[in-house]
């Protein structure tokens, strides 16, 4: 479901881990390359987590991040953003040394209202295996 970032929202996370100016001050902000208050990446990267864990999607009951490759921020998530993921299973892969499990790829693509692209990842996770009936 999709998600609206709030001012108090982007402060407060930038606050306890990425208080760079352009994340806690709207008129610093102003004066930057970005032209008002934005949301730290980070903050976006949390947000997509809780995007994917609240989405509904369960990988055979579960998964474990195993890694994450091609993290990129091409757009700020500005305050009164609305995002929301799209998910591609781009692989599966089942271990070949444990036969309950295997590993997936996830392409993550984080968009706001506009359908603009704020965050792409792709990320490996390794998922127990679907019992067979």
């Amino acid at each position: 479901g999709p998600y609206e970032v709030t001012e108090a929202d982007i402060i407060n996370f930038a606050r306890e881990f990425d208080p760079q100016s352009f994340h806690l001050d709207g008129e610093i902000a102003k004066r930057t390359i970005f032209g008002g208050l934005v949301a730290s990446g980070w903050h976006t990267a949390a947000i997509t987590m809780r995007l994917l864990v609240t989405c509904g999607l369960n990988l055979a009951g579960g998964a474990i991040g195993l890694g994450a490759d091609e993290l990129r921020w091409p757009r700020p998530v500005r305050p009164g953003d609305v995002l929301r993921l799209e998910l591609e299973i781009a692989e599966v892969r089942p271990s070949r040394s444990k036969p309950d499990r295997g590993t997936v790829r996830l392409r993550y693509e984080t968009r706001n209202q506009k359908n603009e692209t704020v965050m792409t990842l792709m990320a490996t996770a390794l998922v127990p295996k679907r019992a067979t009936a």
